[in-house]
């Protein structure tokens, strides 16, 4: 094995999929996109690095919801373009052509164009992290669609598309809980 450097060891283990996160301040709606995000064990708890360096910030602090959309590789461009512009100086809907759908139980919405949308509450903020905690309260997926494959960030501009899913339920089952 070659050695490398630390300060890319992200790039390993660097968690999936990219995901756009709506949120609404009480006058506009935006997005960001977010490749840090992760699940906390086998409930709808997940948490997500971001900080006041992002516009969205502010109003996820301030309404305590949002929405984790989840794109498909045929978004990627946009993904990427929502994630090098500010929602400062941009409507987000407007500028990708995406469709804000309104939320049941959240005023942050839902994305139409996307494979599926997650309605949460904000549950904590771990400031010395900049970790944001999220309960999942309602969970929304587009079976019509296509394209199902989702996308995972490496962190230095390039991207990983899922492939084939393999099935080992059989074999897990006494880890898997009930009902999925």
């Amino acid at each position: 094995m070659r050695k490398m450097q630390i300060k890319k060891a992200f790039t390993l283990i660097e968690p999936g999929p990219v995901v756009l996160v709506t949120t609404y301040d009480g006058k506009k709606n935006n997005i960001m996109t977010i490749s840090w995000i992760m699940v906390a064990d086998f409930t709808p708890i997940f948490a997500m690095t971001t900080g006041p360096w992002n516009y969205s910030f502010t109003a996820l602090r301030k309404t305590k919801e949002c929405v984790i959309a989840i794109p498909t590789v045929d978004m990627l461009d946009k993904v990427v373009g929502i994630g090098t512009c500010s929602g400062a100086d941009v409507d987000k809907f407007e500028k990708f052509n995406l469709t804000p759908v309104k939320g049941k139980y959240v005023k942050a919405p839902l994305i139409k164009e996307c494979l599926a949308n997650i309605e949460c509450k904000v549950i904590d903020i771990i400031k010395k992290h900049n970790i944001v905690v999220l309960e999942g309260i309602a969970a929304y997926f587009d079976n019509s669609r296509k394209e199902k494959r989702t996308i995972h960030a490496v962190g230095d501009g390039t991207f990983i598309v899922d492939g084939h899913k393999i099935d080992r339920k059989e074999m897990m089952q006494s880890k898997i809980p009930a009902g999925l």
